[in-house]
């Protein structure tokens, strides 16, 4: 018995952003919920609250960030630092975690935080990553990486009509656009641990990326787990890091059914003053119900709203709802949510899947690209916004929430709802996958 208490202790490393701090407390709760004991290590800056989840243990690691080191402009530099101040601080952790417990059945890193393979090696530790984002972006790794030159083109070099639609030279040719050296580095990081886990975990489902898949997995030795959509399988968390504004819920109860359109672009990107005003006009002449989230500090330059052009609020009246944070997916469950305008984050893109809401994309950078292809052209579920122009966001508004083109789009959309429904059923894929992670962090 005291051997299996020791073996099934599980420590899992976060990174500081919104988007990936969700996924591994879901991940660490589904984990628990099978019997695991829970140690989760985090930075300081934008650290978990430890009493919206007492049945974990958390532990702090100085990383010498602030808010001005996480730009929208330049993550990849931002991932850097991260790696370069919390590598020292990390080891020294795990080191008295294992000095303590004496046996760590494994650590779970997210890809961000790379730096924790070299060390799970030099403790001889279980090294297992975790990919916040698709299986499909690792398609790009044995491009960027350039550590296999002779397989740089293996994934452009093929015939499946999905992958061909999801347009990957187009794609990498606008990734590789103005690419710095800490971006670079930062993706060769990438791809080195990814070859050298034990694991790879994707918060997934085969259904979404089989194609994709099957390509990855000719690249990467290790076994890659797909066990998602995580915030379907796990237990309800509290993970947000702001405040969610539960009053539009009140709302959203008061509009028809499909008629609203979310807009939401996450917890990091950002807009400048001119383009708050184009949303706010096109927002306003379509016509259409709006439930709008703007960050505190989204609008540069700008606290929060107070940039919107005069006459804009009263032009809207109660058929306007702005609030600074959102409880994301009971707006997307909600039946007056007739489409979501995203900025194509995964998490963002597979919560509006899981809830059969059309998609209308807007991307800002990273593998948000790349999941805007995967709606629009490969599971054809949303359209793409090309320009912040009034004239634009209406005319697309329109196209998805009212004309017929977007009836097409909501019915392909529900229908990958109930795929995704069909795949968190007990004998589903998602089941099985789980299983073999658990027999895998057993196994040694």
């Amino acid at each position: 018995m005291e051997k299996q208490q020791k073996s099934s202790h599980v420590v899992l490393v976060m990174v500081s952003f919104q988007g990936h701090i969700t996924p591994m407390l879901q991940l660490a709760s589904i984990l628990h919920s099978k019997g695991f004991s829970i140690t989760i290590v985090h930075t300081e800056f934008n650290s978990p609250n430890p009493s919206n989840h007492p049945e974990f243990t958390f532990i702090s690691i100085p990383d010498k960030l602030t808010e001005s080191h996480f730009s929208d402009k330049d993550t990849a530099s931002s991932v850097w630092n991260l790696n370069k101040n919390c590598a020292a601080p990390l080891q020294q952790c795990l080191e008295k975690i294992l000095h303590s417990l004496h046996h760590i059945a494994a650590v779970i890193y997210d890809t961000l935080m790379y730096s924790a393979q070299t060390i799970t090696e030099d403790l001889g530790l279980l090294g297992i990553v975790l990919r916040t984002g698709s299986a499909t972006t690792m398609l790009f790794y044995p491009a960027f990486s350039q550590l296999d030159e002779e397989r740089i083109d293996f994934v452009y070099e093929i015939k499946s009509p999905e992958l061909q639609a999801l347009q990957l030279k187009r794609l990498r040719a606008l990734l590789s656009q103005n690419a710095t050296k800490a971006m670079t580095e930062v993706r060769v990081a990438f791809a080195n641990v990814l070859k050298r886990s034990s694991a790879i975990i994707v918060n997934s489902t085969e259904f979404l990326e089989l194609e994709a898949l099957s390509k990855v997995k000719q690249y990467f030795p290790a076994p890659i787990i797909t066990i998602g959509p995580l915030h379907k399988f796990a237990p309800a968390i509290c993970s947000s890091l702001l405040t969610e504004d539960d009053k539009c819920i009140s709302w959203l109860n008061k509009q028809a059914p499909n008629s609203v359109i979310y807009v939401s672009f996450g917890s990091i990107a950002n807009i400048d003053k001119q383009e708050l005003i184009e949303i706010a006009w096109g927002l306003s002449n379509m016509k259409q119900p709006f439930l709008w989230v703007v960050r505190p500090g989204m609008v540069r330059g700008s606290e929060w709203i107070e940039s919107l052009p005069n006459g804009f609020e009263e032009s809207v009246g109660e058929r306007g709802c702005i609030v600074k944070w959102a409880p994301q997916k009971e707006v997307l469950a909600h039946a007056a949510v007739g489409g979501f305008w995203t900025h194509c984050g995964w998490n963002s893109t597979i919560e509006s899947i899981c809830e059969g809401v059309p998609m209308l994309c807007r991307p800002f950078f990273g593998d948000q690209h790349l999941n805007t292809s995967s709606i629009c052209n490969v599971w054809k579920i949303g359209l793409e916004l090309q320009n912040l122009e009034r004239g634009n966001i209406e005319r697309t508004i329109k196209r998805l929430m009212v004309d017929m083109e977007g009836n097409g789009i909501r019915k392909r959309a529900i229908d990958l709802k109930e795929k995704a429904a069909f795949y968190l059923m007990e004998e589903g894929s998602t089941s099985r996958s789980l299983n073999k992670l658990i027999k895998h962090i057993l196994s040694v």
